[in-house]
């Protein structure tokens, strides 16, 4: 029976009596109708918003009320330790109305797991990597467990739809909503995305022509104060991490960094200034980013130093201030971070910027005037997945053992993951990936060879991690790091080099031995400062977020209160920049045989415009595009760019997961695919959002 608040009365009994609620907060009010009407929806808040009690709520209340049974709702999340921190918090609520709530990813255990085969809970909490593991393995009757699934909860929904674990997950919904022979409500909780409704959209998959997606948006309370955002300029990481030192003493901080090579410097400077301090990035072990969340939670006059892992919904407890070293690479990502703060009664969102030199000073700046204009970025997912495509038609063949070589497409339907599928399947038969038997298509010899190692595990997974070596202190598991961070005297031992240290954990360690064959690393702390490098590609800014660079150079200020460092800053860089921007025109400048234009577009804008000229020799960045000859950048024309693709060197068709399942120039073109930006290089041609496309050449008009 349903309350006041339109949930089961149970449920509004213990949320007002358990969790001492007085109400629903308005995102949570307003999703119960929608989503108890089996509406796909799109649920909007920042982080630590209540985003997954508005999903789960009227889901479970729809439960009690339809008496649902078995395996009904998954709730579906990018990261394990997102998972492990919601686990309680759902367990909870769930068993409320006498519900069970399972959880399942690559670290619970095999006696964890026959439990749940053998009694399938009401929520299962898990990754999509381990959902089509279920789908595969012979230990688990799919048929069975998946049957009565009528909702699926995905979370972080912009951060799945900008990769390719989206199209992955998508397509594995596909499969398992054939299993279930309904369709199975799609509910996707995100932050603040420019595009909500074309996200939706996509997350519908083959039901989006079918049923229409409702977005649900937290509005900000009336007469909620603006946050206190502060942009400063510091010079260096130790500078900043005097700065973080000495201010708000007392409080907790989150900092917040680009690498995790700067996130361990800016620990480690910090512990030796007598901060309590705690780090929390990719290449740290589980445990120790278990251990350092909950201490941080548990304290005060705290600090945790970490890249982008807490930027998701994993529950750290209040914060008091978000500091930010440079600046994170989109607008989207800061609100992601300011939502961390402002979330207690009378106390407001803020953000500290500090900024390590003058490139990271003007993306700040950039990135600032943005967000006071209202601007978000919209998550546009990867274009022709077709090496997903191919992952898919091979998956199956283990799901299913054998499939019709002509009823194919029935299990992902108009999904346009499988746009591309009849190249691609044509390529895997015609290889030996497929053969056919009597119409039937199965596992083929250059599968097994490609993909057999670990009974075909290596398939199952959508992304690839970088191989890095385990760091051991004692039996105790640090993190990981990359073989090219270890001391040169370690790895050639004719190196008479002085001996160096490595940071890990903000602390300083000594490489006593390392294990190739184990791929481990054993270390000792030692009392003094070292070093850690990561390997990192290079970023590649949006045209958005460059053209605002360029706005700042030309006058326009970020809108938000400079410190006396910033603005003494600020005019330094517009003076540095002076000669590579104009207000009416673009500057090109030359420099002996090379033609510098300085498009302020982005990389992949830049490069898309290199692959329309016809590929000339050069190199760009995000700020210009280098090219010999200026003759062919003034005939540049928008037509120009129709199918133009980015040059991509054939080495780097290794970094595209099952590329080995499609022929190399399909491979190559699907990689150079994703690295267009033709709306960015079409509007640099056009001039859009820009004045003019008059060119000025170096020393003169």
């Amino acid at each position: 029976m349903a309350g006041v608040s339109g949930l089961d009365e149970a449920l509004e009994y213990h949320l007002v009596n358990s969790l001492g609620w007085p109400a629903l907060r308005p995102l949570q009010r307003d999703a119960v109708k929608p989503v108890r009407s089996g509406a796909d929806c799109v649920l909007l808040a920042p982080t630590a918003g209540g985003k997954t009690e508005a999903a789960t709520f009227p889901l479970l209340s729809e439960m009690a009320k339809q008496n649902w049974q078995g395996l009904s709702v998954l709730y579906v999340t990018p990261l394990r330790a997102l998972l492990n921190n919601l686990y309680p918090r759902v367990e909870r609520y769930a068993g409320w109305l006498g519900r069970t709530v399972g959880l399942w990813h690559g670290d619970v255990s095999q006696a964890a797991r026959r439990r749940m085969r053998a009694e399938p809970p009401d929520i299962l909490l898990t990754t999509p990597e381990s959902l089509e593991a279920m789908l595969v393995s012979g230990a688990t009757e799919n048929r069975t467990f998946f049957s009565g699934v009528r909702a699926v909860v995905i979370d972080e929904l912009h951060a799945f739809a900008g990769s390719d674990r989206g199209w992955h997950l998508l397509a594995v919904l596909e499969r398992l909503q054939r299993i279930a022979a309904r369709d199975v409500q799609r509910i996707g909780l995100s932050a603040t995305v420019g595009n909500p409704s074309e996200i939706g959209t996509w997350m519908q998959g083959s039901g989006a022509a079918a049923r229409e997606v409702q977005v649900i948006a937290e509005q900000p309370a009336p007469g909620a104060p603006e946050p206190e955002v502060l942009l400063d300029f510091v010079g260096s990481v130790s500078n900043a991490a005097r700065v973080v030192a000495a201010l708000y003493r007392g409080e907790k901080r989150l900092v917040f960094c680009e690498s995790r090579r700067t996130a361990e410097e800016v620990a480690y400077e910090l512990r030796e200034m007598g901060v309590q301090t705690f780090v929390s990035h990719s290449s740290l072990s589980a445990e120790e980013r278990r251990l350092s969340e909950q201490a941080f939670a548990e304290a005060h006059d705290v600090v945790i130093v970490a890249t982008s892992t807490l930027e998701l919904g994993v529950d750290i407890g209040d914060l008091d201030r978000v500091i930010q070293i440079d600046a994170p690479r989109s607008v989207a990502s800061f609100l992601q971070r300011l939502g961390r703060t402002g979330r207690r009664p009378r106390t407001v969102r803020n953000a500290l910027f500090l900024a390590t030199s003058s490139d990271t000073f003007l993306e700040a700046a950039g990135l600032l005037l943005l967000w006071r204009r209202g601007y978000v970025e919209p998550v546009r997912p990867s274009p022709h997945p077709r090496h997903l495509a191919a992952q898919q038609l091979l998956a199956l063949s283990l799901q299913e053992g054998a499939y019709g070589a002509s009823t194919w497409r029935d299990w992902w339907g108009s999904l346009s993951l499988m746009d591309d599928g009849e190249e691609v399947l044509a390529y895997l038969r015609g290889a030996g990936f497929l053969v056919d038997d009597g119409g039937l298509l199965m596992v083929g010899p250059a599968a097994e060879k490609a993909f057999g190692r670990r009974h075909f595990m290596d398939l199952l997974s959508s992304f690839t991690a970088e191989k890095e070596l385990r760091v051991l202190h004692g039996n105790k598991e640090l993190g990981f790091i990359s073989p090219l961070a270890l001391p040169r005297s370690v790895t050639d031992p004719g190196d008479r080099s002085e001996r160096k240290p490595i940071l890990i954990n903000g602390r300083a360690w000594w490489v006593e031995a390392v294990d190739w064959k184990a791929f481990e690393v054993a270390v000792t702390p030692v009392g003094e400062k070292g070093d850690v490098k990561w390997h990192s590609d290079p970023i590649a800014y949006s045209f958005e977020m460059m053209r605002a660079q360029r706005e700042v150079l030309l006058g326009a200020d970020p809108d938000v209160p400079l410190s006396r460092r910033a603005e003494e800053r600020l005019v330094a860089v517009r003076e540095e920049h002076r000669e590579a921007v104009a207000q009416d025109s673009f500057v090109i400048e030359a420099r002996g045989h090379d033609v510098v234009w300085w498009t302020w577009a982005g990389l992949r804008a830049n490069e898309t415009l290199r692959a329309a000229l016809g590929g000339p020799e050069g190199k760009s960045d995000n700020r210009n595009l280098v090219v010999r000859g200026a003759d062919s950048i003034r005939r540049l024309r928008d037509e120009d760019l129709d199918g133009a693709v980015p040059y991509v060197p054939v080495e780097m068709v290794e970094t595209l997961k099952f590329s080995a399942a499609l022929p190399p120039a399909m491979a190559v073109r699907t990689l150079a695919e994703r690295f267009a930006d033709r709306t960015g290089a079409r509007a640099t041609v056009a001039g859009t959002n820009s004045p003019g496309r008059r060119t000025m050449e170096s020393g003169g008009a």
